[in-house]
């Protein structure tokens, strides 16, 4: 089979408007670069930042990766087509899932800002391939650091949330941006990032409370 390029044009006059994180969900490094550089894998990411926190330019910003596959969020389903793309090297949930260093947090927080100085990216959409695919991923998972993100000015977090109401969750999850078809893993995909400690895809008071709130500083 003829290789094939593994990103293409953005859709004109497409702004860029979301940043998502991934893990690379690999062994190593190496065979992330591997796949991630291999037009026959049809799979793509703008940046890879490795565990010493080396960053690696993969794509070009203006063109379009592949990196979050079947997707959606806030009413579309082209994440890939408005959106940058940047790969931690994680060994993730199959392969022995740990988590992410200092020096490359420290990274990921210096690339994001750069990227939300050159584009306008607002803070909910800064998500994770869980939130824009919640059925099929769990990356960057729950061992990941958003409140740090979002206290060095990258996303949102919701601090000192107090209770709502359990019968507002799906309702407030689709405003907030969530694909909630199924809506239980939709309310999983949202714990896995804001309430990390406990995921179980049942939307009680303290889930809704937290919604609320980012609905509230978003």
């Amino acid at each position: 089979m003829a290789a094939t390029r593994n990103h293409d044009a953005r859709p004109p006059g497409t702004a860029i408007d979301m940043l998502v994180l991934h893990y690379t969900g690999m062994e190593s490094a190496a065979a992330a670069l591997d796949r991630l550089g291999d037009p026959r894998s049809r799979v793509s990411a703008h940046y890879l930042i490795d565990d010493d926190g080396t960053v690696v330019p993969l794509v070009d910003e203006d063109r379009r990766a592949w990196h979050a596959g079947k997707s959606w969020w806030r009413g579309n389903g082209d994440v890939n087509g408005r959106s940058l793309g940047i790969e931690l090297v994680n060994p993730g949930h199959e392969f022995g899932y740990r988590d992410f260093p200092e020096l490359q947090m420290a990274a990921l927080e210096e690339l994001g800002l750069d990227i939300l100085a050159r584009h306008p990216i607002q803070p909910p959409n800064v998500v994770g391939h869980s939130d824009v695919a919640p059925g099929r991923k769990r990356d960057p998972g729950e061992r990941f650091d958003w409140r740090r993100l979002a206290a060095a000015g990258i996303g949102l977090w919701p601090a000192g949330a107090g209770d709502g109401n359990p019968d507002d969750v799906a309702r407030m999850l689709a405003e907030y941006g969530y694909p909630t078809a199924d809506v239980p893993v939709a309310i999983g995909a949202f714990q896995r990032h804001f309430r990390p400690e406990r995921i179980d895809g049942v939307g009680d008071a303290e889930t809704a409370g937290l919604i609320a709130e980012l609905l509230r500083l978003r």
